[in-house]
């Protein structure tokens, strides 16, 4: 089989400023890739053109299979509970499964608050719901943007046993982040800098310790 996604020379300009200057790699099936980069390197940009939102200047994207996108910023109803939300996506999504997301809730931990309303829930509960919408409709490609963004620990090892298990159902997940604290997890790195595109070693692994996020 050949790859989820393929990036072709993807160029794009902000006036006079070149953020991506010919971008190209690809993503195969099951395999976990990610791009590293500074705040203002592009990340995001080049998320957003992979996931259809936003036009290059030139290049080509190509995908095939179900795509999931989770964007940094949840895009969450604040009077909808979390309940209603799933109820929402399933429709939107005609999974014909009523309990369709369910697991996920499990997974990640949240259950008890399927009744809540987002306003009320914490950043980190906010992310675990917008990813569980990314996930509901079984997607072959999954795109995140700092996914784990306040997780606290034990989150954060269900987020990658979720991943896990992703990946052994042939799902391929692309990470943009700024930074990556256990490199040896993924199967491809990527360093986006000065608008390109460089394969990054997986020497220097911090430690998992080194971990601190929170849940506000």
């Amino acid at each position: 089989m050949g790859p989820l996604m393929e990036a072709r020379e993807l160029r794009k300009s902000f006036g006079r400023r070149e953020v991506l200057m010919g971008v190209s790699f690809s993503v195969m099936p099951g395999t976990l890739v990610g791009i590293a980069g500074e705040n203002g390197s592009g990340k995001t940009t080049l998320l957003r053109i992979l996931a259809g939102e936003l036009r290059p200047d030139s290049g080509d994207v190509f995908r095939q299979g179900a795509l999931g996108y989770c964007p940094q910023t949840a895009v969450l109803n604040e009077t909808l509970t979390v309940d209603q939300h799933l109820d929402f996506f399933r429709a939107a999504y005609n999974t014909g499964n009523p309990q369709s997301g369910d697991e996920f809730l499990e997974m990640l931990g949240y259950e008890r608050y399927r009744g809540e309303r987002v306003h009320s829930l914490s950043g980190g509960t906010k992310q675990k719901l917008n990813l569980t919408l990314a996930l509901m409709h079984r997607p072959k490609l999954l795109l995140l943007d700092e996914p784990y963004q306040g997780f606290d620990w034990e989150t954060y090892l269900r987020f990658w046993d979720l991943v896990s298990a992703l990946r052994g159902q042939g799902c391929a997940i692309l990470i943009i982040s700024h930074l990556f604290f256990e490199q040896t997890r993924f199967d491809v790195l990527y360093r986006l800098q000065d608008g390109r595109l460089r394969i990054r070693g997986t020497t220097d692994t911090p430690s998992e310790k080194s971990f601190a996020g929170k849940e506000p």
